[in-house]
């Protein structure tokens, strides 16, 4: 799965923006945390839910199953906008 080319990510502190430069069903803006901004960040390139949760497990101090459940929830999000292939 990849983050569409047609959304524009942008991290500033510990908010995440992502919008629909056009193309897109989706007509609004998301907000988001530093953890969404690290899981889009993984998305510009090919990449797997598991492959996630193993990227950010070395980035975050936080318990596996918490990661996980984040991430699943996220791209649950994601897919849910059209944002993401896969």
């Amino acid at each position: 799965m990849r983050l569409r080319k047609n959304y524009i990510a942008r991290t500033s502190g510990n908010e995440t923006l992502l919008v629909p430069a056009g193309g897109s069903e989706f007509a609004g803006m998301v907000r988001g945390n530093r953890t969404l901004g690290a899981i889009l960040e993984l998305l510009r390139q090919d990449t797997t839910e598991e492959q996630i949760v193993e990227a950010m497990k070395k980035r975050f101090d936080a318990p596996e199953e918490r990661i996980a459940a984040d991430v699943k929830k996220a791209l649950a999000e994601l897919r849910t906008i059209g944002a993401i292939d896969g």
